[in-house]
């Protein structure tokens, strides 16, 4: 069983997925700069809690949902959050 620490990283990985983020921009909404964003997903610096809060903020998802795992981080990102589906919007062309 992985631990608390490297579920939260790879939820983060996943949500950083979902919404089409790069470190840079969860840096930036996590208010840190990209390397400290960088070293907690590498692990070699942890997630704080005030950095969950800041997550839990920065993804309209509750903290137990966040800390819960991937399956239900995922479920509970608000849709608009989420990065448009490749080919969600195709153009039709009539003839």
């Amino acid at each position: 069983m992985p631990s608390t620490e490297a579920t939260l990283r790879l939820t983060v990985a996943v949500l950083m997925h979902l919404t089409s983020e790069r470190q840079a921009d969860l840096a930036a909404g996590l208010g840190l700069n990209q390397t400290q964003t960088s070293r907690k997903q590498a692990g070699t610096t942890s997630w704080s809690l005030a950095d969950v809060d800041r997550l839990s903020a920065h993804y309209g998802i509750p903290v137990g949902d966040l800390l819960a795992g991937v399956a239900r981080a995922a479920h509970c990102l608000p849709a608009s959050r989420r990065a448009p589906a490749p080919c969600a919007a195709q153009l039709t062309i009539h003839p």
